[in-house]
């Protein structure tokens, strides 16, 4: 019963934060981060999450990402890979070179300078995503553009863990066996969801049709079963299915979600006309419903628990942190937008927006710390609270930046187009 009742705290702390967001006019996932930090330090929350939290928690931002993909336009999405290149790559690389020299100048070491680097380097694209949403931006080129750029970070990303983990761990040294090994991952995943997106889903044509059996059997199929009523059920075994093959992969599951709710087109959802019900809304709403109501939230209440209150230690690195905070926003802000502005060639008020997206810190940023910090020992004590304080606050300003930007960004456009 304690999982359930620290469940239920958190889902307390939903309602609240989704009240303080309409009496302030902030996003909610301000208030969600907030109201987690405030709850772990006022110790109503526990400072290590239980496994079922842990379990909900990653069910929720699979959701929010499956439910961020299946609405977006397909053709859209993968018409800005080309564009996004460049956000991806300087967008990774000036935050791991900042990261680096700060905690070399801080502490002067080699090793630990390597983790913080690699800890600062992927965006926290799911938090983006959501806060773009609950502005009414979701469907921007910058948002296309943030997803597409995250896709690409996220295989890059893949590749300098290879190579800096063990390095900096002092396993062994980098092999280019092991790095092709991963190169081959990345693109055998591609490929597959590739088929499953092209062939198996839509199995009544193309090359999959032309199998015995399987060509009788696709999404559609399983989508009308009992006049459409596991529709839901269907959806949410693909969501979950194709994150487990990203996590398999090495990608993080978020990707597979929100790959797994791109490829599901409209059309699987034309069945049962005589009903004269929208299949595909209804589904729609259904997985909104979870994904930023009472499932998905819990994923960021559980985020804002990671920050820890100690006066002590919070005196003590203040300084870094906020060197390390405000050239961490700078120096992402400004690659991130002269990226997508330069070699993406979006707008001047898309750029901005991209620039404002990308300042987030991943899930990478936590999983590198207990690596260094927990598991190994490699990471000080100052250091790991620096980096905590600075994934934390790098995070508030996703929603605080997008939302201020909001109100230039229509403005904006209106002028280029005068």
């Amino acid at each position: 019963m304690y999982e359930l009742k620290v469940l239920v705290v958190i889902w307390l702390c939903i309602f609240a934060a989704s009240f303080a967001a309409h009496r302030t006019r902030l996003t909610p996932v301000l208030w969600y981060l907030f109201f987690g930090a405030a709850m772990v330090n006022l110790g109503w929350l526990p400072e290590e999450m239980p496994p079922f939290i842990q379990g909900f928690s990653e069910l929720g931002i699979i959701l929010i990402m499956f439910a961020l993909g299946f609405e977006e336009n397909t053709d859209n999405f993968f018409n800005s890979l080309k564009r996004s290149w460049g956000i991806a790559v300087f967008g990774a690389l000036a935050p791991f070179t900042i990261a680096y020299f700060a905690t070399m100048q801080f502490w002067g070491n080699q090793n630990m300078a390597l983790l913080c680097g690699l800890a600062m380097t992927a965006t926290a694209v799911s938090l983006t995503m959501v806060s773009l949403k609950s502005e009414g931006l979701s469907h921007t080129p910058a948002a296309t553009g943030i997803m597409t750029a995250a896709v690409l970070d996220a295989a890059i990303s893949l590749l300098p863990i290879a190579i800096i983990l063990p390095l900096a761990l002092g396993e062994s040294e980098a092999q280019s066996p092991g790095i092709g090994i991963i190169l081959l991952e990345v693109l055998v995943f591609l490929v597959l969801v590739t088929i499953i997106g092209g062939w198996l889903f839509p199995a009544d044509k193309g090359l999959a049709a032309r199998i015995p059996s399987l060509g009788h059997f696709h999404l559609r199929t399983v989508l009308s079963m009992g006049s459409g009523e596991y529709s839901l059920l269907a959806l949410l075994v693909v969501a979950v299915s194709v994150a487990i093959l990203a996590h398999e992969f090495g990608f993080h599951p978020a990707i597979g979600a929100y790959i797994a709710g791109l490829v599901i087109k409209r059309e699987y959802f034309n069945f049962h006309d005589y009903q004269n019900i929208d299949f595909h809304l209804r589904a729609k709403q259904m997985i909104d419903n979870m994904a930023f109501s009472w499932i998905g939230p819990v994923f960021f209440i559980a985020l804002g628990t990671k920050l820890i209150f100690d006066l002590t230690i919070f005196t003590a690195v203040l300084p870094y942190f906020l060197i390390l905070f405000l050239s961490l926003v700078i120096g992402q802000f400004l690659s991130a937008s002269l990226a997508a502005r330069y070699t993406g060639s979006f707008s001047w008020s898309d750029s901005w927006l991209v620039g404002f997206g990308m300042l987030g810190r991943a899930e990478l940023a936590f999983v590198v710390m207990d690596i260094a910090y927990v598991e190994h020992n490699i990471m000080s004590t100052e250091a790991f609270y620096t980096l905590m304080m600075t994934a934390f606050f790098l995070n508030l300003t996703v929603p605080i930046g997008i939302r201020f930007w909001k109100h230039h960004y229509h403005r904006v456009k209106q002028e280029a187009f005068d």
